[in-house]
């Protein structure tokens, strides 16, 4: 067991502060294909949630929530209404009693996904529990085809007709709220996204870099004009692709950039040696259905210290991979490699 607690300002449907609840489970298919970079995320709805937080204070009567701000400015007003009108699930293991901060992740799905259903296919619920870390999963607003999405960039995602949201602000309100209620380690701050949520993975490294450690893409990319993306800081970027995606072109097209271009970036970006992709170490085997170690690693050389663009190229794999158990301690053993200094 360990601890849900879904957040928000006000309470949302389904009870009160204070709840328990078990991790999803269910089974399924892949999801549907979507417009403008996006896909469904593999696996069923997670299952019961917790209740929610009432009055944008304590998260009900979970263990280990801090009672004094650490010096951090209280949540805006704005900051508050996107939460009462968009709360989000947050996993607390029982592991965490508040005595040391621990890492928090932040997973962002793909699109026509939700939260947990991303949570399914990457099972880090399970994963929190067994390494003691914080994990967001928050849902995209909804477009005009009712379909999830986040406002990453110009080409993806959200359909046509859609008023778009400000994500990077909301994503920043629920980094605020978490730091202010659980003690957590600002060097260990993480981004993971698949597809749609890739892409606003990289849109966060490049708006807020300050807050960010590191970032995992699955089948995302950066702006196409990397122009857009100016951070005060350097990230660590890990770029994960398969390379027959039939959907985010592992190439890139004239709306996204390819992975390579996509982590070329962040290498002239973060102060790398942008020429040359060079070995970050053996071949691993991430992918169920492909035989033998079949995902490629490589980085580019000479970036500062505790920096890195990286890409792992999946050789042969698909947009919605079929990952095998060591899938999330493979990345988040790199997301903790690359915490900062």
């Amino acid at each position: 067991m360990f601890l849900l607690v879904a957040c928000s300002s006000t309470p949302p449907v389904g009870g009160s502060g204070g709840g328990t609840a078990a991790a999803g489970g269910g089974t399924g298919t892949a999801g549907g294909s979507g417009t403008a970079g996006g896909s469904g995320t593999a696996g069923g709805t997670a299952g019961s949630s917790a209740g929610g937080m009432g009055g944008g204070s304590d998260a009900g009567t979970a263990g280990g929530i801090r009672d004094d701000d650490a010096g951090y400015p209280p949540l805006t007003p704005a900051q508050q209404t996107v939460l009462s009108q968009r709360p989000y699930r947050l996993v607390v293991p029982t592991g965490y009693d508040g005595g040391s901060p621990v890492p928090f992740v932040v997973l962002l799905h793909g699109y026509t996904a939700t939260g947990q259903t991303q949570d399914t296919y990457f099972k880090l619920s399970e994963l929190a529990q067994e390494r003691t870390f914080l994990l967001a999963t928050p849902d995209g607003l909804v477009d005009t085809t009712g379909q999830n999405y986040w406002n990453a960039t110009d080409f993806c995602c959200g359909s046509a007709g859609t008023q778009k949201t400000d994500d990077v602000a909301y994503l920043t309100a629920i980094l605020d709220q978490v730091r202010l209620k659980y003690r957590v380690d600002p060097k260990k701050v993480f981004f993971v996204g698949h597809s749609n949520g890739g892409f606003m993975s990289h849109r966060m490294a490049c708006d807020v870099a300050p807050r960010v450690s590191a970032i995992v893409s699955l089948a995302g990319a950066q702006w196409k004009d990397v122009s857009h993306c100016q951070p005060d800081a350097g990230v660590p970027v890990l770029e994960v692709h398969g390379n027959v995606d039939n959907l985010i072109y592992y190439l890139g097209s004239p709306l996204f950039p390819g992975a390579v271009e996509t982590v070329r970036d962040w290498a002239v970006l973060d102060g790398c040696d942008a020429g040359t992709l060079v070995s970050a170490g053996n071949a691993i085997d991430l992918e169920s259905v492909l035989i033998g170690a079949e995902t490629k690693r490589e980085r580019f050389a000479g970036c500062p210290n505790g920096l890195s663009a990286e890409l792992w190229t999946i050789q042969g794999g698909a947009h919605i991979p079929v990952f095998n158990s060591a899938w999330a301690p493979s990345f988040y053993d790199w997301l903790l490699t690359h915490a900062r200094p």
